[in-house]
């Protein structure tokens, strides 16, 4: 399955859980999804970096296994935070590809955000 596949998809089970929660489904069939949504951006935020970190730690490990889980649940809860925020996967999508083929320093530059490094 293309790898944009599984990333469109996984946005269309958070958004399902999202219109879950907010139809007032109850506590006890509250997804994973729905408490983070609870919790708001603050809650999602922690989540998001707290799997950066675990990423950034299985990565130094050299565990490429461990790597690939954590930079899973990085995903999944990037894209939480994306959907709590209102941004869909499409924005995303279309934002790296006017990226493609642009050196990351020219990209950075554009912006009035290149550093020497």
């Amino acid at each position: 399955m293309p790898s944009a596949d599984v990333l469109e998809r996984l946005a269309a089970v958070i958004a399902e859980r999202a219109r879950a929660r907010a139809e007032g489904a109850a506590s006890a069939e509250r997804s994973y999804v729905a408490r983070l949504l609870e919790g708001g951006h603050g809650a999602i935020a922690s989540k998001v970096r707290e799997e950066a970190e675990e990423l950034i730690e299985a990565a130094a490990a050299n565990d490429g296994g461990h790597t690939a889980h954590e930079a899973a649940d990085l995903l999944f809860h990037t894209w939480v935070l994306l959907a709590h925020a209102g941004v869909p996967p499409a924005d995303v999508f279309a934002e790296l590809e006017r990226r493609f083929g642009t050196s990351g320093l020219a990209e950075k530059a554009a912006r009035g955000g290149a550093k020497a490094g």
